[in-house]
């Protein structure tokens, strides 16, 4: 699994004037916490925040005055709007053999009832998995170029890496090809006299 690394600052509690300057800085206030080790409050620079992956797991080499901590980013709380990171919330692994966490699906290749004039829609962009830290996968690719129309993708068919167990119902729907709408034509037909 892929890991960032990040510089975090030492942030103390209770300084609102604090905060507040280091937001106008461009830092974001981060917790971090886990099982068996003490909570620790830092900041993190917003270009580091934006940085950072997206649609994959991975996890983050925090490091903050010398210590460093490998985490897994739990939650950016943003403002009303959802594009101003407030708050962000990491999980400390050090302590963990086994976490659960939603990993992305990527589906690969045009089903064939595409071809045939149905739509592809998905319904699970994610799938929950449980696994050793290392076992892991960034993502899982899913190959649908089989799939037919009428098809219908489950949980239960999605190929995981050994040693992941999946979290969600095996009967839950992932993806389906709809099978195109059949156009309804009404005629009309006038009488004259």
């Amino acid at each position: 699994m892929r890991r960032v690394r990040v510089k975090l600052m030492p942030r103390m509690l209770g300084k609102k004037s604090e905060l507040k300057r280091m937001r106008a800085q461009g830092y974001v206030p981060v917790e971090i916490y886990g099982k068996g080790v003490e909570n620790l409050h830092a900041y993190m620079s917003i270009k580091d925040l934006l940085s950072l992956p997206h649609g994959e797991t991975f996890l983050i080499e925090a490091e903050i005055d010398g210590e460093k901590r490998l985490c897994i980013l739990k939650d950016i709380q943003t403002g009303w709007l959802g594009d101003d990171p407030q708050h962000v919330d990491l999980m400390d692994l050090s302590h963990v053999k086994e976490i659960e966490v939603e990993v992305p699906l990527e589906f690969v290749g045009t089903p064939e009832g595409v071809g045939l004039g149905g739509t592809f829609e998905v319904l699970m962009h994610t799938i929950t998995l449980r696994a050793p830290i290392d076992k892991l996968p960034e993502k899982i690719v899913v190959d649908v170029s089989g799939m037919g129309l009428g098809a219908v993708l489950h949980v239960r068919d999605i190929p995981v890496p050994e040693g992941c167990v999946v979290m969600d119902s095996p009967e839950e729907t992932v993806a389906v090809v709809l099978e195109p709408e059949e156009e309804t034509t009404t005629t009309e037909e006038t009488a004259t006299s």
